[in-house]
């Protein structure tokens, strides 16, 4: 494998898929909307914490967040917060020349608005306490990146499967947030996310008409072994319990709103005229889907009961 992810005897994805990039980051930049961080910040709440300038410090009763939404924010501040660490990934996969290039600064500085105006709201508003908040970010960016993903066509598709997890994971914190200025802002996030989906997802729909087996075994691999960017912050395991429990992100949220979505719209299961190696990964993800779908029942069930005990308990 070369240092651009392309191995030898395969599609030069990278030269192949150059027109549709240059196409789909045309129909994006007419797509995506200018935001400022700044217009969606509640400044006039804001009031100094301790320290130097003396002021009060953070106490878990100043917060308008029920703690598995203050559990989900920080999650996807800190998964933002590793900005220097994707760009690296995507620069040295997609290159910085011709439209890849592009696309890749154009994404990095779309992203970068993500932490700036989250870690601002939640400062302003005392969401969660901004001295772990930031002993976590320090850890966690300390730490680096690396998605682990072996070529080219693993990199998009994990991308694909990670933007759409992503706007998920923002949009539902945001609609749990039960606080106005919140939801508002994790819905324009979350915008931002799905646009960046529909390119990636774009650019691998063209990818498996170039290398149809290449791609969907890529995809196999991405969809059964998938872990979000976020798996090193700190206490990560822990909050994804609280964040599932809250049914703010879980299984069957991935599995019905993630996995199933894309590979419906990709056609992935569907597609004919496969050699061996696409077959095997198109048998292989039909495993994982029942497998997915049977866990992801068993969360709903569990929820369910959950809700049951919440309301008879409401009703005593």
């Amino acid at each position: 494998m070369n240092e651009r992810g392309v191995v030898a005897g395969r599609v030069d994805l990278l030269r192949e898929l150059e027109p549709a990039v240059a196409r789909q980051l045309d129909r994006h930049l007419e797509s995506a909307r200018d935001w400022f961080p700044h217009q969606y910040v509640p400044w006039e709440v804001a009031r100094n914490y301790d320290g130097p300038l003396a002021g009060e410090p953070w106490r878990a009763e100043q917060s308008p967040l029920a703690p598995a939404v203050r559990d989900a924010l920080l999650v996807n501040l800190l998964t933002e917060d590793n900005l220097p660490s994707y760009h690296h990934e995507i620069a040295s996969r997609f290159g910085r020349e011709s439209a890849w290039g592009t696309w890749v600064h154009r994404w990095t500085a779309e992203e970068g608005r993500h932490s700036e105006a989250l870690r601002s709201y939640l400062h302003v508003v005392r969401g969660l306490d901004p001295v772990v908040l930031e002993r976590a970010r320090m850890a966690h960016v300390s730490a680096g990146y690396d998605s682990g993903q072996p070529t080219l066509a693993h990199a998009l598709a994990y991308v694909t499967v990670q933007e759409l997890a992503t706007r998920e994971a923002h949009r539902n914190a945001g609609q749990a947030c039960a606080e106005p200025h919140g939801v508002r802002l994790m819905s324009r996030i979350a915008a931002d996310e799905n646009l960046h989906m529909i390119f990636y997802r774009s650019i691998c729909a063209d990818a498996l008409d170039v290398a149809p087996d290449q791609v969907t075994a890529a995809f196999a691999d991405v969809i059964c072994g998938f872990r979000m960017p976020g798996h090193g912050i700190p206490g990560f395991h822990g909050r994804a319990a609280r964040i599932a429990a809250a049914g703010i992100y879980d299984l069957a949220m991935h599995h019905e709103n993630v996995v199933t979505p894309l590979l419906r719209t990709l056609r992935i299961m569907e597609r004919g005229g496969l050699g061996p190696v696409g077959q095997e990964a198109v048998d292989r993800l039909g495993r994982h889907l029942e497998t997915l779908s049977g866990k992801a029942r068993r969360v709903r069930e569990l929820r369910a009961r959950l809700a049951d005990r919440r309301r008879a308990g409401e009703g005593a």
